[in-house]
């Protein structure tokens, strides 16, 4: 069994974060999301994905710099929080691969990003060599290119994968790819309704994922 984590939101709290400086980066180029418009149209998505809805919405190009001046912006602030690691995940990962079973990271972000991410909660080393983007795929979530791209470089069967994902778009790329769901709606921000029914399985409290990952 291979039970395959997003990033964001699922090992590290970094959606309320990342999120704010996405709102004010979007503010700076006229578009008046809230935070929590902003998680709700881009949360789970590539950076690929968010630029093409954003520049669809405005009906222009962003700037040539927009990512990196957002990216610079949110790094900075990751450091300045500082930035958590989800409650109760060591522990869950732990007592997962105790059971025997493989795990490994499947995330919208690029790789630069969750080496920032996973190096300052102190997850990077439990992950490396294991830790796959989006940025990898010809397509991001909802799809299930990366997904099935981290079942093949874990030599993993889809039907024997279990996805633990916190957005929408990764609910909807797992089961595309015919692997199991299970919902992180624990977070404040958490659609919780449309998440439980996306996923059908869903926990709370990541104290609970070892023992549904083993059911």
């Amino acid at each position: 069994m291979l039970v395959i984590f997003d990033c964001d939101g699922v090992l590290v709290d970094s959606e309320p974060l990342s999120n704010t400086c996405f709102a004010r980066a979007l503010a700076r180029e006229g578009l008046d999301w809230s935070v929590e418009e902003t998680m709700r149209r881009l949360m789970g998505r590539s950076m690929k994905s968010c630029v093409e809805i954003v520049e669809g919405v405005l009906g222009r190009r962003l700037p040539d710099d927009f990512v990196d001046r957002l990216q610079a912006d949110t790094m900075q602030v990751f450091h300045d929080a500082p930035l958590q690691p989800v409650r109760g995940i060591a522990d869950a990962v732990d007592a997962i691969e105790a059971a025997g079973a493989a795990t490994c990271v499947a995330s919208s972000g690029g790789i630069g990003k969750m080496r920032v991410t996973l190096g300052i909660t102190g997850l990077w080393n439990r992950f490396e060599g294991r830790i796959f983007s989006a940025s990898e795929v010809p397509r991001g979530k909802p799809f299930p290119d990366l997904f099935l791209y981290a079942a093949l470089r874990m030599n993993v069967q889809p039907f024997a994968c279990t996805v633990v994902e916190d957005s929408l778009p990764g609910i909807q790329a797992a089961r595309a790819a015919g692997m199991r769901a299970i919902a992180y709606v624990g977070a404040p921000y958490s659609d919780v309704a449309a998440l439980q029914t996306a996923a059908g399985e869903w926990i709370d409290d990541m104290r609970k994922l070892p023992a549904l990952v083993g059911r």
